[in-house]
């Protein structure tokens, strides 16, 4: 990891095509981000106040107006105020019901029994599979926006299965990682079941399962991570072994297996630190805390 100018502050982890990264902000400089392939170093302190990232749309971003103060242990780093303007212009809200771009309807698997059923603009081509942390996923269907967001409703009744359930199952499935075998199965007895429910407007697709276990790199999470737990002026040092969704897996430099949430990363400035530095934050044995409990 590479210095950072003054006033750059980190907005946490990005998802795309080319894998994951995380993103960098500036006032005047815009955005830029730092890839997370296997094996770089990862090593950095925190300053000492973490602020609200404002809101970003439509690739634009929109500072904070207040700087507002974000706790260190908060997953999301939006007060209040922007957290509900950026829930205002979201497909979650059914705010954009105009947007004329096609929409998938999806199936997520996560762990055994712990299937979900979403949306997605299909231009993502699947990104927001990998933001999830979904192992395995299924292309139900296609088309307009308000038809497949009462498609994944109905089928969320209909197939049960819930939109919630305990963060720490996703994390706990990762190693061992289940077989393929199952996966594909659990979300093969799900999608025979969907095409009666859809509506006209989607097109159904054919069951075409897809496992992310390479582009996690699945293979190299090692077991027993301590969960990294950030402060002001705390120091995190390492090398990425794996990333899944939001959580980045480091091997320390003393040895032992970290997991740190990216999304707690946003709204700090960081600094380079020495990747041989011991890790200062706390660390501690991977349990469900209180912002962790959903999904």
């Amino acid at each position: 990891m590479s210095g950072q100018d003054e006033g750059w502050l980190c907005a946490g982890p990005r998802w795309s095509a080319s894998g994951p990264a995380l993103v960098w902000r500036h006032p005047r400089h815009g955005e830029r981000l730092s890839p997370l392939p296997p094996d770089r170093p990862l090593a950095f302190t925190t300053g000492d106040v973490r602020r609200c990232v404002g809101v970003r749309r439509g690739g634009r971003h929109t500072s904070c107006p207040t700087g507002a103060v974000i706790p260190p242990s908060a997953v999301s780093a939006q007060c209040p105020e922007c957290a509900r303007l950026d829930r205002a212009h979201s497909v979650a809200a059914d705010t954009i019901a105009d947007d004329p771009r096609p929409y998938d309807l999806y199936l997520a698997w996560f762990a055994p029994g712990l299937i979900k059923v979403g949306i997605t603009a299909a231009e993502r081509q699947g990104v927001r599979l990998l933001e999830q942390a979904a192992l395995s996923s299924a292309l139900l269907a296609r088309g307009p926006l308000m038809a497949a967001r009462r498609a994944e409703a109905v089928l969320g009744a209909a197939l049960a299965v819930p939109d919630r359930f305990p963060y720490a199952a996703k994390r706990a499935a990762r190693h061992p990682v289940p077989t393929r075998e199952l996966r594909t199965s659990e979300l093969a007895r799900l999608h025979d079941r969907a095409p009666a429910l859809l509506p006209e407007s989607l097109t159904a697709r054919p069951f075409s399962p897809e496992h992310h276990d390479a582009v996690f790199h699945l293979d190299r999470i090692r077991p027993g991570q301590a969960v990294v737990e950030l402060g002001p002026g705390r120091t995190v040092a390492g090398r990425v072994t794996a990333v899944a969704g939001p959580d980045v897996y480091l091997d320390a430099a003393d040895g032992r297996p970290l997991l740190l949430d990216a999304r707690r990363l946003a709204g700090w400035p960081l600094t380079a630190a020495d990747p041989s530095a011991p890790t200062t934050a706390t660390a501690r044995p991977e349990t469900a805390g209180p912002q962790d409990a959903l999904f």
